[in-house]
């Protein structure tokens, strides 16, 4: 199973990828070893995600996430935060 994710950065961006392991990459981008755009915008925050059925859908999803507004971005994760208890798969 794929995931689709979101991630704030400290500057207010938003940061889109996916995994196989979710947790273990957001700690990734927290450690810096994650994507170079992550890098030197530490911490990050986990603000979405969803499941993809596999990796092709993931990358099609990933890709309709990062064509998305700022502004979009921003009302997906206020409204993925108002639906989900903990946040975390």
């Amino acid at each position: 199973m794929a995931f689709v994710y979101m991630v704030e950065c400290a500057d207010g961006t938003y940061y889109t990828g996916w995994t196989v392991d979710l947790a273990a990459r957001v700690a990734a981008h927290n450690a810096g070893t994650g994507a170079r755009y992550t890098r030197s915008r530490r911490p990050v925050r986990l603000v979405y995600w969803e499941r993809a059925a596999d990796m092709s859908s993931a990358l099609r999803r990933e890709a309709a996430l990062r064509r998305m507004s700022h502004a979009d971005k921003r009302r997906l994760a206020a409204t993925h935060a108002a639906n989900s208890e903990e946040g975390q798969p």
